[in-house]
């Protein structure tokens, strides 16, 4: 997705009421705007996390959760989340399904962007070995979920994981 691409400025509930780009929905103070946050799990129950490509307009090089993307002006955030798995991972994500929504608004330190989201969560089964786009994905590693917490101490993440990852945990810890 690039910068200009338009995605869908939301209230407080979720409701559309207007596109941008996304860049512009970025720039700081940020505009509230839907995205998506996908989980999968493979067969031994560890969470595929991806490396941030460098070259990503921000965020570059950190740890993230498997895929976390825009839908598209108009379009539905479970098509949203099951194409951009394919775009990035290069294989498909099995069983997919919406866990709920979590809203927040943090900023890259780095970049000074600010990710202002209401974001739909979901998760679901990697049943291949991931083939990644290298434009957005340096590299993959499978963590497992009690792993986490020690990864996560020694940095390197994106600002929004550790708020996503909360949101998502009860749903991973019931094994989509």
């Amino acid at each position: 997705m690039t910068g200009d691409e338009l995605i869908e400025l939301v209230d407080e509930a979720g409701r559309a009421v207007g596109t941008t780009g996304k860049l512009a929905a970025h720039q700081p103070p940020g505009r509230l705007h839907r995205a998506v946050s996908v989980f999968l799990l493979d067969g031994r129950d560890r969470l595929l996390l991806q490396r941030r490509a460098l070259g990503k307009y921000h965020s570059g090089g950190l740890w993230s959760n498997t895929c976390c993307s825009h839908p598209r002006a108009g379009e539905r955030p479970a098509e949203a989340a099951a194409r951009r798995v394919v775009e990035e991972l290069g294989v498909p994500g099995h069983g997919l399904r919406q866990v709920g929504t979590v809203t927040y608004r943090v900023a890259d330190p780095v970049s000074g962007l600010v990710e202002h989201e209401f974001n739909h969560l979901f998760t679901g089964r990697v049943l291949a070995e991931p083939r990644p786009d290298p434009g957005e994905i340096a590299e993959c590693a499978f963590v497992a979920l009690p792993d986490l917490e020690r990864m996560q101490a020694a940095g390197g993440f994106t600002a929004w994981f550790p708020v996503v990852l909360r949101a998502a945990t009860p749903a991973l810890a019931g094994r989509p």
